[in-house]
Formats: structure tokens, sequence, C-alpha cells
């Protein structure tokens, strides 16, 4: 009995939770911004590939930045420093992001005027996997220091992305990662994933991460209707 209503208390939870982040991809989309769920666990360098990212992309467009951890805004004073408008969710105790916590900054209309919004949720690698924020694409990182065994370990947020990046690839002569049987275990849950080798200190990959980005970007673009703003 207890199990049931559970249950259902948690059907509730995630059907509201997606009904929330449908309104959200509507601001989205009434904006022409677009929107991208940075997700891995702590650690995997999501706030250095934002440093990156959008460096390399000013000045032609322009980003900004949701930045979720649970207390701090440790991550959010270091992208600050690119001149770039960041907003700090600190979430407390939940283990993530939700719709609603997306919602609330959104309807401010702060972060409506970018090209695009980079989502950087909890370090989890479990709950931000069930709970959509109304983002164009998920992006998990995965970082060579954490072993290549973890998409067999978590899943479900590797069966719900878009694309997957190994990062920190320039400490690969000294740890135990094969990039082969990773590439493996995430074509196993899902085929349709890109799959990129970064290294944010040497720039293994960079080029091709941010040519992703901007043609994902330009085919959201040509799908709007006419009259919006232009292509990227």
């Amino acid at each position: 009995m207890h199990e049931s209503l559970d249950e259902h208390m948690l059907e509730r939870i995630l059907q509201g939770n997606q009904d929330l982040a449908n309104h959200n991809r509507e601001h989205f989309d009434e904006s022409g911004i677009f929107a991208i769920n940075l997700m891995s666990a702590p650690g995997a360098g999501k706030t250095s590939l934002l440093e990156k990212t959008i460096s390399s992309l000013v000045p032609k467009w322009k980003s900004s930045v949701i930045e979720g951890d649970m207390v701090g805004e440790l991550d959010a004073a270091r992208l600050r420093h690119l001149g770039t408008r960041v907003k700090q969710i600190c979430t407390g105790r939940s283990c993530h992001l939700d719709a609603s916590m997306l919602a609330r900054e959104l309807h401010n209309g702060h972060f409506l005027d970018a090209d695009f919004l980079f989502i950087e949720n909890v370090g989890n690698l479990v709950c931000p996997a069930e709970f959509p924020l109304g983002e164009h694409k998920r992006v998990v990182l995965l970082s060579v220091s954490e072993g290549d065994d973890k998409p067999l370990k978590y899943p479900i947020i590797f069966r719900n992305c878009d694309a997957v990046l190994f990062t920190k690839c320039d400490l690969l002569p000294y740890v135990n990662f094969d990039r082969t049987a990773a590439s493996e275990h995430i074509r196993t849950l899902n085929a349709d994933a890109d799959i990129f080798s970064i290294s944010v200190v040497n720039d293994e990959g960079v080029d091709e991460w941010l040519e992703w980005l901007r043609s994902k970007a330009r085919e959201k673009r040509e799908l709007r209707q006419p009259g919006n703003r232009s292509a990227l």
C-alpha cells in the first residue's frame, strides 16, 4: 500500500515537473534562445568547459548562465569574470535543479536576450536525469578520472542525453580510462548520442564541441516561424 502511494506521488511530482519544463521551453522558443543543460558528477569540469566555451563564442554569440549548486557561488563568480550574465540558484538540500526553480528565473526575463543559455546543473549523475528543465539539449560530462564504467552504473542519465563529453582528456596518460569501451557502453544505451573527447587544457576537441553547439542552434532556428530572430 505504502509503495503504491509512493509511486503515485513520484508520478505526480515528475508530471508536474514535465508540465513546467514544457512551459519553460515555450519561453525559450519565443525568445529565440538555445538552452543546454550540462550534467555530470562533481568535479567533471562543467565550469571549466563553460569558461572555455563562452570565451570562444564571444563576441559573435551572447551567452547567459544559470548556475546550480546546493550552496555557495564559487562557480558563478568564476563565470562572472567573463562578463557573462550569471544567476546562481542554491538548491539547499535538493540534489538537482528542477523546472520550477528555472521557471522563477525565466519569468523575470533577464536570461532571454542571449543566443545561448547554459544551465550548469548540480553535480550528480542520478537525480538530474529525471527532471527535465525545458532545455533543447542535454549534455553529460564524464571525466576520464571517473572511470569508463560510469555509463553502466548510471544508465538513465546517459540514456536520456543528446551528447557525452569525455573531459580532462589531457589526463589520459595517467589514468585508467578506455575511451573505446566507454563509447561502446554509451552506444548500447543511446545510439543517437554524439560523443566528444575534450580537454580545456590543450584544447583537444574544443572546436568540434563548439561547432556542435552552433550547428544544433542553427537547426533549431531554422525550425522557427518566419519573422523571429535571424539564424546564427
